[in-house]
């Protein structure tokens, strides 16, 4: 392998090791993973309860309100169940992020991180 090929993958392996490139991916794929499992969560069975109280067959995301008609004709309909669906979805996903962060202790490290 010439000399210059030698060096760039080198430099390379050691920019992955030391930036952490492998950890972020595996918290990316992570991530990712527990959103869809949070998604579900929320859409199938804390969602369909809610919009039954309220009185939505669709769960949250039934839940809309008609504004009127357009000038062509047309109805002008407020979804703000879906809204509220990914609201709560989102408060959710940040809820987990937040405790997976805090109960494997990374938050202590971010803060020893930035006290340098």
């Amino acid at each position: 392998m010439p000399e210059k090929a030698k060096a760039y993958t080198n430099g390379f392996l050691t920019f992955v090791r030391e930036q952490g490139v492998v950890g972020l991916a595996v918290g990316l794929v992570l991530g990712s993973a527990v959103t869809v499992l949070v998604k579900s969560l929320i859409d199938n069975v804390v969602m369909p309860p809610l919009g039954f109280i309220l009185g939505s067959s669709d769960g949250l995301k039934g839940l809309s309100v008609n504004m009127g008609r357009t000038m062509g004709g047309k109805d002008a309909i407020l979804h703000y169940g879906v809204f509220l669906n990914d609201f709560i979805n989102f408060i959710v996903i940040a809820l987990v992020v937040y405790t997976v962060v805090h109960v494997l202790g990374f938050d202590k490290k971010l803060d020893k991180e930035k006290a340098k």
